[in-house]
Order: C-alpha cells, then structure tokens, then sequence
C-alpha cells in the first residue's frame, strides 16, 4: 500500500482527505482515521507534506502487516469521523507483536 492508495481509500469511503495516525493504546496499535481533513481551511498541512505523511504511514501499516486489516475494515465500516471522535481501527499483529511493542 502506498500513500496514495491510502488518499484514494479514504476519499472514496467518505469524500474527504482525513488525517491519519498509528496510536500505541495499552499495548496495541491503531490505525486511526482524525476528524481533521485537508480539504479544511484550517489544516495543518500542505497537500504535499499530507501526501508525505500517508506514504510514511502506508509504510509502517505494510510492514506491521496491516495493510489489508485497514482496508477491509474501511471498506466495510459504517462509522464517520467527526469532531473529537476519530474511526479507530485495531491492528491484529499476531504472532509478531513482541517485535513491535515494547511494554
């Protein structure tokens, strides 16, 4: 998965460019999906640096293996973000979570 299919994920499921994250929460991880969207006057980032931002993330969720987690639960979940309420998607790392959690 590259950062553009990540883009292309995310605004074909909900018609904005939302921010993304990976969150560490009591020893697992999340992939979440922010309420902030690029497409906002307000946003943080440039189209540029967001782009850069889903490539870095991309990598990361191809090399914890949770490149197909992310899309299938995209793909099939009803929720929206909105305002303070980010799509939190666990991460299933299986038999390699020791390689990436350190407790």
């Amino acid at each position: 998965m590259t950062g553009e299919d990540l883009h292309q994920l995310i605004l074909g499921k909900w018609g904005y460019s939302f921010d993304v994250q990976l969150r560490k929460v009591q020893g697992k991880i999340f992939f979440q999906v922010m309420w902030k969207y690029l497409e906002q006057a307000s946003f943080p980032m440039s189209e540029a640096e967001y782009i850069q931002h889903l490539d870095e993330i991309a990598t990361y969720l191809t090399a914890l293996g949770g490149s197909e987690q992310v899309q299938h639960y995209i793909d099939t979940t009803a929720d929206k973000p909105r305002l303070g309420k980010a799509v939190s998607i666990p991460i299933d790392l299986g038999d390699r979570a020791s390689e990436w959690i350190l407790e």
